[in-house]
């Protein structure tokens, strides 16, 4: 069957979703909101919880980031700790970077919350898409792309010595689509969360991925590959539709070029003309894979900057699919179907209306259809993924060979 993520964004994954009048726009520090979406989200029988984090301010303008709602919220790591308390089966995911952390604290809050959790953690190893974090860490400049991944498999090397001598073994998510992000996804990786804006794009991706691991002495069967998807389900494809619009009609201009500014390493376009083309972007230390994607999209279909942060603003690039539960459920078992997909990272557009809308109407009619399960199976995060634990010798040696 296919798996299934509630990736959390304190207010909702559309940009302007803290404005819908059904959102929280409070919800970032509000326990009480967390817990809601996490049973709810476990009541769906989601496989797990994904939260993503940063340790700087997102880049742009301060007067656009005032205007996103998603400048306070929780550190993952607590705020799961305090979830785990709340709920009994679904898995708790924690984005951190081993660019700027100590692998005696990474290992160290993954082995408590494992413990907390009775075995329902994983990490989201990331090596900081934001270049701002290295000025909060007392660096000039933040560390080359490829420099980052050589660092990244030191450091998970280390962590998972210390997760086999306790006696732990959280799940590992990789984010990212670039090549050093692929190889260390193949030689370690069992789960990868991908920005996948097409079907052809996606099967192409989980066909190349999936080719990588062989070479590493794996099987395609260890890693899931789950692209991100925002759902705007309602009654009727009319009323989704409608309901998408009045979303893209909340967004502000300088939030929009405040959001492309992000995805595109930091490049601020606020002096360019809103309905002339995408300039030229400078290379970036930043997020590379969904930089590309970026200009990919805007030279593809001609799109200006307008254009093109109101095609970001729902899901910074992730698939986007609108309409009634059979439409999107359609979209996902062709995916799945098709070979682009193991499983998805559902991405509400707003919250907590965007969850219980997908929970309410999208997953039964997964469930109908014999693709998603009805009941857990088990109570780890393993047991819902269906994976065994990793053999640590053989990620050392692997580390050894291609490293």
């Amino acid at each position: 069957m296919l798996s299934l993520n509630a990736f959390l964004m304190a207010t909702g994954h559309h940009v302007a979703g803290w404005r819908h009048p059904d959102a929280q726009a409070d919800g970032g520090l509000d326990f009480q909101h967390y817990r809601q979406l996490a049973q709810t989200a476990e009541r769906g029988c989601f496989d797990a919880i994904f939260l993503s984090d940063t340790l700087a301010m997102l880049p742009g303008r301060l007067e656009a980031l005032g205007r996103m709602s998603r400048t306070e919220h929780f550190e993952p790591l607590t705020l799961l700790a305090g979830l785990a308390a709340v709920t009994e089966r679904i898995g708790l995911v924690a984005t951190a970077t081993t660019s700027y952390n100590s692998v005696d604290s990474v290992a160290r809050a993954f082995t408590s919350l494992e413990r907390l959790s009775g075995g329902r953690t994983g990490w989201n190893l990331v090596t900081s898409s934001n270049a701002g974090e290295a000025f909060n860490f007392g660096r000039e400049t933040h560390f080359e792309h490829a420099r980052r991944y050589v660092l990244a498999r030191g450091f998970l090397e280390r962590v998972r010595a210390r997760w086999a001598a306790s006696g732990v073994a959280p799940v590992q998510v990789l984010a990212g689509a670039s090549k050093a992000g692929c190889e260390l996804a193949a030689a370690h990786a069992e789960m990868v969360f991908t920005a996948q804006p097409e079907l052809a794009g996606a099967k192409a991706f989980y066909r190349e991925l999936k080719s990588l691991l062989p070479r590493y002495g794996r099987h395609p069967d260890q890693l899931k590959i789950m692209p991100g998807v925002l759902p705007i389900v309602a009654d009727s494809n009319a009323e989704a539709e409608a309901q998408f619009e009045q979303l893209q009609a909340l967004v502000q201009p300088e939030v929009g070029l405040s959001l492309l500014a992000d995805i595109a390493g930091g490049t601020d376009l606020s002096g360019y003309a809103l309905d002339g083309p995408l300039p030229e972007l400078p290379g970036t230390n930043s997020g590379v894979s969904r930089r590309d994607l970026l200009i990919a999209v805007a030279r593809r279909e001609g799109l200006s900057i307008r254009q093109l942060y109101l095609r970001m603003a729902a899901a910074r690039g992730h698939l986007v699919v609108i309409g009634d539960a059979q439409r999107i459920a359609d979209c996902l078992e062709q995916w799945y179907v098709e070979g682009a997909a193991d499983g998805f990272n559902v991405m509400p557009p707003y919250l907590p209306g965007g969850l219980d809308a997908f929970v309410e109407r999208v997953v039964p009619e997964l469930q109908r259809r014999g693709l998603f399960r009805r009941s857990y199976q088990g109570r780890t995060l393993r047991d819902h993924l269906g994976l065994s634990r990793p053999v640590p010798s053989q990620s050392n040696e692997v580390l050894t060979a291609h490293g």
